[in-house]
């Protein structure tokens, strides 16, 4: 496995055939290959296997009917939007009628015709019936939407040609997803990335320092936009409690700047691109004693000399088919400083967002950002979830490649 299902939301429809008992191994497989799945399964299917099941392995509540048996409701809207990928497995006769002719009486049906995201279908029924020429046309209505059939074996994928009808081993159904999910014509696949990210802590004594607010939310989605595009990150994450889990991403936790600077020295003659997307401490102690310095005076004077400066220093010898991204958090004077930034730091593109916006900046899920070139052409963009900001920023990445 290339591990590109981790993190993946799969919305995994199960309905009344025999083999549902093979959606059991399926969701574990699932979820052994880190992708979290949520699980409906027709009222039908109910008659060969129990919800619970699927609750367990799938560490989510099973869902049937639209209500709940404590009378909260289940929106299909929601879990529909939630899904990176929706999988009707197995799909009977009776279901794939249903999805090409939008025959909608129950959850799962509701579900599929609200959802944006891709679909894949591995029927399960007799040969004859999946020959039936009422059947075919449906199949077919539902490849032309775009939707995908998963083949049984390797003989059908290789021939295009599906006629067995019954479903998939979850293996080659597990395969087939990743090789959905993983990037075939990216220009980033491969490419070595750094990305600073997270605050630094500057110690004053054990128990104090000096440092920020940043939680790392924005470097983070950063390093598993690019990831997910197929490069080899190397996050050098400051203090953070979010966890970061994906094959292609190694995370390197640091505290202070200099560590920082360290970790990332390391990288600079091999990488391809930089993302220096840390709130770096711009001073630190002079000297941090060993033990918690006590009460005493009404004041006290901490001295403080200035960090290394670990995007000027890299971009002090950066070649010319290396990229650099900076970030610039401003309050006043933005796009002006933004571009001093750009030019002293010999970045490639800065992205550029501002405290003054609510919503954007340290901690929240969201951002607001512009992107700012070495020409200082300035591209803006609305208020979006980091997810959605980091893939922005991955789209301007790519273009300069």
């Amino acid at each position: 496995m290339s591990g590109f299902l981790k993190n993946k939301k799969i919305l995994l429809g199960v309905c009344g055939s025999i083999s549902a008992y093979k959606a059991v191994f399926l969701t574990r497989l699932l979820v052994k290959n880190g992708a979290e799945v949520k699980v409906i399964l027709t009222p039908s299917a109910t008659d060969f296997i129990q919800p619970l099941t699927f609750s367990t392995l799938s560490k989510n509540e099973c869902l049937v009917s639209y209500t709940r048996s404590d009378g909260q409701w289940n929106n299909h809207v929601d879990l529909a939007l939630w899904a990176d990928l929706m999988l009707i497995a197995p799909a009977t006769v009776s279901t794939i009628s249903k999805m090409a002719n939008a025959h909608c009486d129950n959850l799962l049906i509701g579900t599929y015709l609200s959802a944006r995201c891709p679909v894949f279908i591995a029927p399960a029924m007799d040969e004859d019936m999946y020959h039936h020429p009422a059947n075919q046309q449906n199949i077919k209505k539902l490849l032309e939407l775009g939707h995908q059939i998963i083949p049984v074996d390797e003989g059908e994928l290789a021939s295009g040609l599906f006629g067995k009808g019954r479903l998939a081993e979850p293996e080659m159904i597990v395969d087939f997803l990743e090789h959905f999910f993983t990037p075939h014509n990216s220009v980033l696949i491969n490419k070595k990335v750094v990305i600073t990210a997270g605050p630094t802590y500057e110690h004053i004594d054990p128990v104090r320092f000096i440092g920020n607010h940043s939680s790392g939310k924005m470097g983070i989605a950063l390093a598993i936009a690019l990831a997910d595009k197929g490069a080899d990150v190397k996050l050098i994450l400051g203090p953070s409690s979010i966890q970061v889990q994906h094959s292609k991403i190694q995370v390197i936790p640091v505290v202070s700047a200099n560590e920082m600077y360290e970790e990332a020295q390391k990288y600079f003659d091999n990488l391809d691109i930089i993302v220096f997307a840390a709130a770096v401490a711009d001073y630190r102690p002079i000297s941090s004693v060993d033990h918690k310095i006590k009460k005493q005076d009404d004041h006290l004077t901490i001295q403080l000399k200035k960090n290394v400066d670990i995007a000027a220093s890299f971009g002090s010898f950066k070649k010319d088919r290396q990229i650099s991204v900076g970030f610039a958090l401003e309050t006043r004077n933005e796009e002006e400083y933004a571009k001093e930034k750009l030019k002293k730091k010999n970045f490639d593109i800065v992205i550029l967002n501002s405290l003054a916006e609510e919503g954007a900046g340290f901690k929240y899920d969201t951002n607001k950002i512009k992107i700012i070139d070495k020409n200082f052409q300035i591209a803006s963009f609305e208020m979006k979830s980091k997810t959605e900001v980091a893939n922005d920023i991955v789209h301007a990445i790519e273009n300069l490649l």
